[in-house]
This record gives C-alpha cells, structure tokens and sequence, in this order.
C-alpha cells in the first residue's frame, strides 16, 4: 500500500508517521511531477485551507488532484482538507477541489483558543479520540454519510472514495481512522483489479 501525502503545508509529516505505523509507505507530494507516481491513496492534512488551495492552483495540481479523485482516487481530508474537499463553504469562501457532497463551516469551533479533544463514537470503529485544532464542521451534507457528531455537529464524513474528517486522528495515538482509510484503498484496489 503506497499513500501520497499533500506536503504543501501542514501536519503533513504526522499522517506519514501513522501510515508507518500500520505498515503503509507513503511519499510527499509538493510538486506536479509527484504526483504522477502510483498510489492506492492521497491524503489532503490538516493546515490552512485557503493557502493550500491557493498553492495547488499555482503549482498546477488543482486539476490533476480533482480528475484523480474524480476516477476513484481514494482520498483522505483532515480539517483544512475537509475543507478543501467540500462542494461549498459556509461564509462565502470559494471551493477549491469540490469533490464531496458537503458544505464546510471553517473555523466553527472558533479560533486557536476554540481548539479541544473530545471522544466520540465514529461508526464502524467505536469511539476514539478526535483532537479538534482551528476545526470545522459539516452544517450540511447532500450525499454523503455521517460518519461522527460531536455536540450535535456532523465531524465526518465519507462519500464514494472521500473520507473527510474535521478533527486531526493524526494528532492522538489511534490508528483507527488511518486503518479506516487504508481499507477503503484496498478495497478500491480489489475492484481496479477485477
């Protein structure tokens, strides 16, 4: 299983760390040419949204990153990611790949100081620990399927072969959100194959 890790900005190097972990290769991507290696999965981290949308645009990726998830690319959004994978966002902000059926609330929990942990029953998985940084929130989903609440607010999501979550797993020491993500690359492997 090889996973590429959008390195433009970010907790970039936390979700390589956890790949390890459960045995997964992975490799940064911060330029077009890395992007055209093989991979069963990408994975969009936690950052700021805006700078690096502003930054897949200017590097050229911004269409090859949509297309691929388009023909089933496995990809995995955390916070900032979330965001950029949202059709719409709550506030007026442009989206930016625009892949999954959901409308983002940046920034719903507040500023730095607005960041906590929680835990949270996550379906399929049981509850785990989700750590919330700058986080938003899904105030609306038109296809995909919830995944978490916290509070009453939609915390992830997945669609087709987008998993989107508003909190960073990468940040805690459960594995459990990262191994969620490596089956469902398998699994889209398994009918590429067939």
């Amino acid at each position: 299983m090889r996973i590429g890790v959008l390195a433009l900005q970010g907790a970039f190097i936390e979700h390589e760390k956890m790949l390890s972990k459960l045995g997964a290769d992975s490799f940064e991507i911060r330029q077009l040419r890395d992007f055209d290696q093989p991979m069963d999965g990408l994975i969009i981290p936690g950052g700021e949204s805006t700078v690096q949308g502003k930054l897949l645009r200017e590097l050229g990726l911004m269409e090859p990153v949509r297309r691929r998830i388009a023909e089933g690319l496995p990809v995995f959004g955390t916070c900032a990611g979330l965001i950029l994978l949202a059709k719409e966002i709550d506030g007026g902000e442009a989206p930016h790949i625009a892949a999954m059926d959901i409308v983002a609330k940046r920034n719903a929990y507040g500023r730095q100081l607005g960041s906590f942990a929680a835990g949270a029953e996550f379906k399929g998985l049981g509850e785990i620990p989700m750590t919330f940084i700058r986080a938003p929130y899904i105030s609306r989903s038109t296809g995909a399927e919830i995944l978490a609440e916290v509070d009453g607010k939609a915390v992830a999501a997945r669609q087709d072969n987008i998993l989107v979550t508003a909190f960073h797993p990468e940040l805690t020491e459960d594995l459990s959100v990262h191994r969620y993500f490596l089956d469902m690359a398998a699994q889209a492997g398994k009918k590429i194959a067939v």
